[in-house]
């Protein structure tokens, strides 16, 4: 099983691969299926790692909103259809970098 910290290496790595085309721009993302797709699947990996945290480390670090992460991801997963791109795009503008912010921090705190 793997530790919390290989969990939030892994939500950083996911943040990194939607940074490397976000770079873009919102037009390019709202063009290009390939990259909407690549920002859903890595988003999806951030709520399944942030799900697959243990509890109390979740409860210990409330700073980080894990249910709103956890929750996407399950719209993601399973209103496949009904995904909206605004949100998407809201997200990984506004919220992402906070995130990394956040995770970095923690991930620091815990060396």
């Amino acid at each position: 099983m793997r530790d919390d910290r290989a969990r939030l290496r892994h939500i950083l790595e996911a943040i990194a691969h939607i940074e490397k085309y976000a770079a873009r721009g919102e037009k390019a993302f709202r063009s290009d299926e390939l990259i909407q797709n690549w920002m859903v699947r890595h988003l999806q990996i951030i709520g399944e790692a942030a799900r697959a945290l243990s509890s109390q480390f979740r409860d210990r670090h409330p700073q980080v909103p894990w249910l709103d992460i956890m929750d996407m991801r399950n719209v993601l997963v399973h209103e496949y259809f009904g995904i909206d791109l605004d949100i998407v795009w809201r997200v990984v503008e506004r919220d992402l970098p906070d995130l990394k912010r956040k995770i970095e921090a923690i991930l620091k705190e815990l060396q």
